[in-house]
């Protein structure tokens, strides 16, 4: 299979630049030559066989593990070698396939605990949360725009699955994270859920001027939602375009929709 031309790159004013990313663990090579400019405000789905890398790369740009080349740019400053908690300072949030919730908190506790982070305090358990400090004030905001501001006292662990993915998506609003990872929002979710949390997703986006990079396996809802999709196929990008583009492409075609599906 040749390898193809990708688009133009804008090489000034990205959200986030990957430069040669790679990965090697044990000899095997996982990443490989990874590039990637998305503008700011910009909805990105990643898709790929089993295998191919998405949630890799994920981890490799939140700062769960460390890629062995290449480097990481958020909004033109080098955070390759920053820890997870320092990049998340920096302005990058992300969700994971499993849910990262405190089940024994309530859910106005467990957003307000972001939002008192993101306000220059800590993520303390500890500090009980007041109706009337600005934290809460957020974290009650959020909360009302993701559809869960009728539920604040209810404990995190006594909801759907769906209503922990508003949540997680609550927190990170409350962050005022300016780069979200998305990994398979959708996993797990009833399919009654599923246009309530794209809302969701349209929100972080469109109002609050987010860059989103999502992975999910729900290709007809991924392809609907986002403006750019990049395919990876065995640790690389083989394609970056329009979903339209994408479908019509002959490469991503035999690479990837004719050979098993996306998670």
């Amino acid at each position: 299979m040749s390898t193809p031309v990708l688009p133009e790159r804008k090489t000034s004013g990205a959200a986030l630049r990957v430069e040669g990313l790679g990965l090697q663990i044990g000899g095997a090579t996982i990443l490989k030559d990874v590039d990637l400019d998305i503008a700011p405000g910009t909805l990105v789905g990643v898709i790929g066989p089993n295998g191919a890398g998405k949630t890799t790369l994920f981890n490799a740009i939140s700062g769960v593990i460390k890629p062995t080349a290449g480097r990481i740019l958020l909004d033109g400053e080098d955070i390759t070698g920053l820890s997870v908690p320092k990049r998340a300072r920096a302005g990058l949030g992300r969700t994971f396939q499993t849910s990262s919730l405190f089940p024994k908190l309530s859910i106005l506790e467990n957003v307000r605990i972001a939002a008192q982070a993101a306000q220059g305090g800590s993520y303390s358990l500890l500090k009980f949360p007041r109706r009337d400090d600005a934290a809460t004030a957020e974290a009650v905001a959020v909360l009302e725009e993701v559809g869960l501001g009728d539920r604040l006292d209810t404990l995190a662990g006594d909801i759907s699955h769906g209503d922990k993915r508003k949540l997680e998506i609550a927190s990170l609003l409350a962050t005022d994270s300016r780069l979200v990872l998305l990994d398979e929002p959708m996993a797990g979710v009833a399919s009654g859920d599923v246009a309530g949390l794209v809302d969701n997703i349209r929100v972080m986006q469109r109002e609050k001027g987010c860059t989103v990079l999502m992975v999910e396996h729900h290709i007809d809802v991924l392809m609907g939602l986002v403006d750019l999709v990049a395919v990876m196929y065995f640790g690389t990008i083989i394609a970056l375009d329009t979903p339209q583009r994408i479908m019509e492409n002959p490469t991503v075609q035999s690479a990837y929709l004719g050979k098993g599906s996306a998670t």
